[in-house]
């Protein structure tokens, strides 16, 4: 299945708990005053891959703890999110998901989706409301939402 990316991190530290791959999925509708990854934003920029390259990519690596899907909004490209998901769960990792969206205004179409993602950070990022002290999200509307307990959670 194609899916549009402005980027890939195959070990990040900052886009969730442990060891994460982190795939920045392209295009973004809420252009976000001092967004931090503006670049992501033109639904028809970054690249086209296939989830089967990325998933690949997942599985060379016996580290990570979970893979992490942010953008850009993720939920612009519904069906490769659940594909790279699906297939992060197979392998026993996390799925962590950003999205612009309030948790309770995640459309319908989502909810599959949502069955194989254990937390997602939600809200717009607002700039008047940055907090460098926060971690995993930018500004202090966001909330991370443990939809499943991670296998790597401390307590």
């Amino acid at each position: 299945m194609k899916i549009r990316i402005a980027g890939i991190v195959e070990e990040s530290y900052v886009d969730g708990e442990g060891i994460r791959f982190a795939i920045f999925m392209q295009g973004c509708l809420r252009n976000c005053k001092g967004c931090h990854n503006p670049e992501t934003h033109a639904l028809d920029g970054g690249k086209i891959l296939d989830t089967e390259e990325i998933i690949a990519k997942i599985k060379k690596n016996p580290l990570l703890t979970g893979i992490t899907l942010t953008g850009g909004e993720p939920l612009l490209q519904i069906a490769p999110a659940l594909e790279l998901a699906k297939n992060a769960r197979n392998l026993g990792l996390d799925v962590w998901l950003y999205t612009g969206y309030k948790f309770e205004e995640i459309p319908n179409d989502a909810a599959e989706l949502l069955n194989f993602v254990d937390v997602v950070v939600d809200g717009e990022y607002i700039e008047e409301l940055r907090d460098l002290d926060l971690k995993f999200r930018g500004s202090k509307n966001q909330q991370i939402i443990y939809l499943r307990r991670c296998s790597n959670d401390s307590d």
